[in-house]
This record gives structure tokens, sequence and C-alpha cells, in this order.
């Protein structure tokens, strides 16, 4: 059981696009990490074989770890109960150990093909969803499930917690945003108190959780002791550290301070690193992610050189203007 009530977690968030495997692998290397989840994997008309899953979650062929050892929980998408539960035991074959459900996806083209935090709308059928995967799973693989607050209305989350709790999750996740927000603040972390409050499995909370006082804040309205944090992480490399020691998973961890170019390197090369063993580098790949990452510090003020660097679209000429 990777969430027991009394032992603080710590998740690395799935996002699409980003938290990819190269990704999980670096945020493993710091042992701030509990586990994480992957991105979701699709179930629509047909179930994904097998070797779709080893693509996507290349971990699963390392009994489901990066190869820092940080666990990766797979995570499906979709609105069929039995098409579901036939991919989660696909995903088992494949090494899977826990199974997360997503129920919190804002994008369109995920929700007007059933999936996602469409399901929000229709509490029976998450009801539906966790306990058919449940039954179909054996006793040692957990099934958690993932949520918002709802589509349109906060209030939302009491029933659909209910049934995702009475349908057999283990724990679930919630985001304290609706859909209709999608990643707009603010995020309203209240009402994943009273559910907490209110079930008997764990709670996870999730959203908005940018710095270290965020989420002391968190902590304080929620009463949660887990926590999932995404782009955050990312926005501030060293958040991941001061959490975890706040919640005893590692020792005590330094103030956050603004970070430097040549703080970011160590970053930046071995994220390289880690893409280049799980494909062959591909330079307009590389580019875009690290200026992805690089963006989302800038934007919460964590950096302040990132104009520098943004118009190099070739890796060589990035690491160079980075000295990498």
């Amino acid at each position: 059981m990777l969430i027991r009530h009394g032992q603080p977690a710590l998740v690395l968030a799935p996002m699409e696009g980003v938290t990819d495997a190269p990704m999980r692998a670096l945020q493993g290397e710091l042992g701030t990490f509990s586990f994480s989840v992957s991105e979701f994997l699709r179930v629509s008309h047909e179930v994904p074989p097998l070797h779709v899953f080893y693509r996507h979650i290349p971990e699963l062929k390392l009994g489901a770890r990066t190869p820092t050892g940080l666990p990766v929980v797979v995570q499906l998408l979709g609105g069929d109960p039995g098409r579901m539960a036939s991919a989660a035991l696909i995903a088992v074959r494949a090494g899977a150990f826990a199974i997360d459900l997503n129920f919190g996806c804002p994008a369109k083209t995920v929700n007007r093909h059933d999936g996602g935090a469409t399901l929000l709308k229709y509490p029976y059928r998450i009801f539906d969803i966790v306990s058919t995967i449940r039954a179909a799973l054996p006793a040692n693989i957990t099934l958690s499930a993932k949520l918002r607050l709802g589509w349109d209305n906060i209030d939302a989350i009491h029933e659909n917690a209910r049934q995702a709790e009475a349908g057999g999750a283990s724990w679930i996740t919630i985001h304290g945003r609706t859909k209709e927000q999608g990643y707009r603040p603010p995020a309203y972390w209240g009402p994943i108190g009273q559910v907490k409050r209110a079930l008997k499995i764990p709670v996870i909370a999730n959203g908005d959780i940018w710095t270290l006082q965020d989420f002391k804040q968190c902590r304080l309205e929620t009463g949660c002791e887990h926590f999932m944090i995404g782009r955050g992480a990312l926005a501030n490399p060293n958040l991941s550290k001061q959490i975890a020691a706040e919640l005893g998973i590692i020792s005590e961890c330094s103030e956050f301070q603004t970070l430097q170019r040549e703080e970011w390197r160590p970053w930046l090369r071995r994220f390289a690193h880690w893409s280049g063993t799980h494909a062959a580098p591909n330079s307009l790949y590389l580019t875009r992610r690290m200026k992805q990452w690089l963006k989302m510090a800038q934007t919460r003020g964590t950096i302040d050189w990132f104009d520098s660097v943004k118009t190099f679209d070739h890796y060589p000429d990035f690491a160079q203007a980075m000295q990498l």
C-alpha cells in the first residue's frame, strides 16, 4: 500500500507532456517523492495492447520504477467500465502494482470523448468504473482515483468522493478546482478537508502548491498528511525537498533562494541524460522540453534570465548558451 494513514506521502503529479519518463527519472534522483503517477493512458474504443503500455510507461519493464528507484503508478482514463477493467489487467500483466483512474482532466478533447472530468457530472458512473475495475483486479493491486471538485460546482466533490470510496478505491487525490476553472486560481483547499473528514480512506491534497508557504496553508486548511505537487515542483526544483522535510520524509532542507543559471545547469544536464536513455535525443524535443520547464520557473519568479535563452530552438545552440 503506497498511501497509509499516519505515514505522510509526497506524490509527483501526472502532467501530460511534462512529467514523462525522463522527468520522472530526474525527480526520482531527489529521494523526496514517495511515488509518481504516469501521464494518463487513454482507453477509448479499443483496449491498448501490451506494447503500448511499455511505450507509454517504460518503467513497467523495470518493475514499475524509474531507473532512479521512484515507484510509478499507472494512470488510466476512459468512461467504459469493461474496457477500463481490461486495460487495468493488461497494465498488471505489464508489471503495474497500482492503478490510478483519471476523473479530473479538464481538456476539451478528453471530455468530448467520455473521459476525465466529464465523469464528475455522473457520480454513479464513477462508482461503476471503480467497482468494475476493483472486482477485476487481483487483491494485491491497489486502485485509486484522482478527481476535481466538480464540473462547475465545488460541492459535487462530496458525492463523487463517496462513490469512489464505495467502489473500492484505496485512496483518492483531489485537485482543488472545478473543470470549468481549468488551472485558473484560486484552488479551494477547504472542501478537500471536508471530504477527508467524511471518508475512511486517505485523501491526497493537490492544486496550487507553488511554495513552502502554500504547502503549509494547504495542510492547515485540509488537515491532510498526503500531498501531490506538479508544476510547483518544476518551477522550483527545491520545493519537493522543502515539503519532504516538513513531512519528515527527509532531513531538514535549507530555505529556497532564486536559482541562478549555473544552479540550473546540473538539472538540465541530468534531464538530457535521462532523455537519452529512453530514446535517441531529439534536438528540437530536448530544447522544447527544457524551455517549457524554464518558462514555468520564469512565470513563478524563480528565475529571471529565461529571456536570454528562449530564442534557441536547436539543442546545440541552447546548450552552448546555457554552457551545458
